[in-house]
């Protein structure tokens, strides 16, 4: 026998399906007279709004039919989140598709069931505590030395500068030393997540039509970026003191799973392009969103530079999960049903179905975080989150990896910010949303107007 996730009703695995496609029970929807593509449409150029018009009017979850991703049932409150979070991989996989058509099939974004749980743990190590140290003062180094060149008095957006620093902190994190083969990965990665970001939501062709094409052109920065790694993993291997080294490569190079086998290299290029683009892209926007904010919020932000001047960094902390809630970058985290059936709430979605959770429907949620329109940062000193409601990392088994290392970063360059430049404030209305990259991010790039504090820490590494 095996039990259903939410209910705990016991069904014979022989006499599920069709037990289950009988008794499938959907949310509602808009009406079949409306066609799937205009669905989509709407669903994709203007999610956030569709999101919570279709919430209004159908309630806690809806279904939906879409380009690509097929039927969907979108959930926007934070305890089905939960059912869905917590649910085992046999009876929710990775939804299909999914960014590792464009990362590669080695992704653990593509993975499911005891490959996925491998992965997963696999990628434990190099986000372990003890790395955080070392990860910490590549930060710090790499922020000093793109601020040492921001403009006084005058407005500029941040958005540019953040993406600079975390990708140059991830290249340093995944592979360990500066080099020319870096210098062509900082070409690369950028032109690889454009077209990338410009192509996840599109079907996919057999064949990508010739190098003038989108997807040709994607696929000629991707050759670009297997032969730079192909080179940097040849020399690692003949490192003599690979064995000392700190850094991502060295680490998946030397690890092995359970069994005693290494990760392919087809594999490793594919995770370190996951690492390398999503650990840089989603950060990078999260803090072009954390100075727009905190520009525009002075008592938080006269705060947070009295915090600097100490070693606590409880309200820097605080002041960040604020922004991610009030400002995801991503805002929906999706599953597919392997099972014959999944029970959510009172419905039973069945198998093909995928079931996306917003983000951001969950994020302004008046039960889990009253006044949900003001940025308070004291939520999360004077009490917790549910795990389910703060989810701007996903949550369950496919959580964001990365997780500790993106807050860590986050952090760090908040602060070195903070003790080197005072940032003015401003009445102006907050800068509007807008799709790019691999999420949503300020339209203006996170404006700011800065002036260098006269200080005796060093302004650049």
């Amino acid at each position: 026998m095996r039990w259903f996730p939410a209910m705990g009703k016991a069904v014979s695995v022989e006499n599920q399906t069709a037990a289950t496609h009988s008794a499938a029970k959907l949310p509602p929807g808009p009406p079949r007279i409306v066609p799937g593509p205009v669905q989509g449409i709407a669903f994709f150029a203007a999610r956030r709004w569709v999101t919570r018009q279709l919430a209004r009017r159908y309630g806690s979850a809806f279904r939906l039919t879409v380009p690509v991703f097929g039927r969907l049932v979108v959930v926007v409150d934070p305890q089905l989140a939960k059912q869905v979070f917590a649910a085992g991989p046999e009876d929710l996989g990775s939804i299909k598709p999914n960014l590792s058509r464009l990362l590669g099939p080695g992704s653990v974004f593509g993975l499911d069931g005891a490959d996925h749980r491998r992965r997963r743990r696999f990628l434990a190590e190099p986000f372990h505590a003890k790395n955080m140290k070392n990860y910490q003062d590549i930060v710090e180094e790499e922020t000093l030395r793109e601020v040492a060149s921001w403009p006084e008095g005058t407005p500029f957006p941040t958005l540019p500068s953040m993406k600079r620093i975390t990708l140059n902190v991830i290249l340093r994190a995944v592979f360990g030393a500066q080099g020319a083969d870096l210098d062509e990965l900082r070409q690369v990665i950028p032109q690889w997540a454009k077209w990338a970001s410009r192509l996840a939501t599109l079907p996919k062709p057999a064949r990508n039509y010739g190098r003038f094409t989108p997807w040709g052109r994607l696929a000629e920065w991707r050759r670009k970026y297997d032969t730079i790694v192909d080179r940097l993993i040849d020399t690692a291997q003949a490192d003599p003191h690979l064995a000392d080294r700190s850094d991502i490569l060295a680490l998946m190079l030397r690890s092995c799973y359970d069994d005693g086998s290494a990760m392919s290299r087809e594999d490793i290029h594919d995770d370190l392009l996951t690492l390398l683009v999503a650990g840089h892209e989603t950060t990078a926007t999260t803090l072009g969103w954390v100075f727009e904010r905190l520009s525009r919020h002075p008592e938080v932000l006269s705060a947070l530079v009295a915090e600097c001047e100490t070693a606590d960094n409880e309200l820097r902390h605080a002041a960040i999960y604020e922004v991610q809630r009030t400002r995801p970058v991503i805002d929906f985290s999706g599953r597919r049903v392997t099972a014959p059936g999944f029970e959510l709430g009172d419905w039973v979605i069945p198998r093909g179905y995928s079931i996306v959770v917003s983000i951001s429907a969950c994020h302004t949620n008046p039960d889990e975080f009253p006044d949900p329109d003001r940025f308070d940062p004291r939520r999360y000193i004077d009490g917790k989150p549910s795990t389910f409601a703060w989810i701007p990392f996903g949550g369950g088994a496919r959580r964001c990896a990365g997780a500790a290392f993106a807050k860590m970063e986050m952090n760090v360059v908040l602060r070195t910010v903070l003790r080197h430049f005072t940032i003015e404030t401003t009445t102006a209305p907050g800068e509007k949303w807008r799709t790019g990259g691999l999420g949503f991010m300020p339209k203006n790039g996170g404006r700011v107007v800065v002036h260098r504090l006269v200080t005796d820490r060093p302004v650049a590494a």
